[in-house]
């Protein structure tokens, strides 16, 4: 295996087992773009690639079907699973989020969201920050104005306030803790840098390996750009991490993409047989 790779999963091995958020990171990224249903065999066939336990996968599938996540359909002895369809707006949003151009032509105005003590505060909490919203303030929300807003905060009060860039800067300070996701940024690319580097010189890995470091890379950059607001570059420092991150995770994504496919070709399975082919809008990740 190569050796920054190895050197990544080494890495993942020292954190708290993220299981469960690798899944997602696997649907959203390489299952949802190919029909969005998967055999469990094929999960567990990726996970030993980075010696994940196959009882671990299963309990982690179990509990993410529980939650709502997927449905669970079985032929004979396998196991396969969905994307339940309620949860596709939670995909879509963060498929933009993480793979899409970023906001260059903000109005000016933001929208500020007011959450009330309901029962689903805390549903709507979870749906606004990974839909990039801020809270300077217990159940006030803040984020650009255009930034979707998530079903589970549609009975929010929904106001639209303008602010000069100053006024602007306090209101973003107050709401997102940007210095944490600069560090957050800087992390991600102490890490993957040395990929991009290894692969430029050695050129592209063997499709097991491509489709691991796919995964990875994704997982990594979704845990911090999902926390990032994609604010407008007029309200950002002029050595805002994000954009360099942003263009090495893409630059190391394409470079992956044929040989992930590959691997996905030949080992991808749903309850019909192979995985269909992925459409055009996954070449079209990362292009501004």
């Amino acid at each position: 295996m190569a050796h920054p790779l190895a050197r990544i999963i080494e890495q993942l091995k020292r954190e708290p087992s993220r299981t469960g958020s690798i899944v997602i990171t696997v649907f959203g990224d390489a299952i949802v773009p190919r029909g969005g249903s998967v055999w469990l065999g094929t999960l567990l066939e990726f996970f030993a690639t980075i010696d994940i336990d196959s009882s671990v996968v299963r309990t982690a599938m179990s509990r993410l079907a529980a939650d709502g996540w997927f449905e669970r359909t079985k032929v004979g002895r396998n196991s396969f699973y969905r994307l339940v369809q309620r949860e596709r707006q939670t995909f879509d949003i963060a498929t933009r989020h993480i793979y899409g151009a970023p906001v260059s032509d903000w109005t000016g105005r933001f929208e500020l969201l007011l959450i009330g003590n309901g029962e689903d505060r805390d549903a709507s909490r979870e749906a606004l920050k990974n839909a990039g919203f801020g809270s300077p303030l217990p159940g006030v929300w803040v984020a650009p104005s255009g930034v979707p807003i998530p079903d589970e905060a549609a009975g929010a009060i929904r106001l639209e306030v303008s602010a000069e860039d100053e006024a602007g800067r306090r209101l973003l300070r107050e709401s997102w803790p940007l210095d944490r996701t600069a560090e957050a940024y800087q992390k991600f690319m102490k890490t993957f840098g040395p990929l991009r580097d290894w692969t430029d010189r050695r050129g592209a890995l063997a499709d097991a390996d491509a489709f691991t470091a796919r995964i990875l890379l994704i997982h990594h950059y979704r845990r911090v750009v999902l926390r990032d607001p994609l604010l407008p570059t007029a309200l950002l420092p002029a050595d805002w991490p994000g954009r360099v991150a942003r263009k090495l995770c893409g630059e190391i994504y394409r470079g992956l993409l044929p040989a992930s496919e590959q691997w996905l070709d030949r080992h991808g399975t749903n309850e019909t047989g192979p995985l269909p082919a992925a459409g055009k809008e996954l070449a079209r990740r990362f292009s501004d």
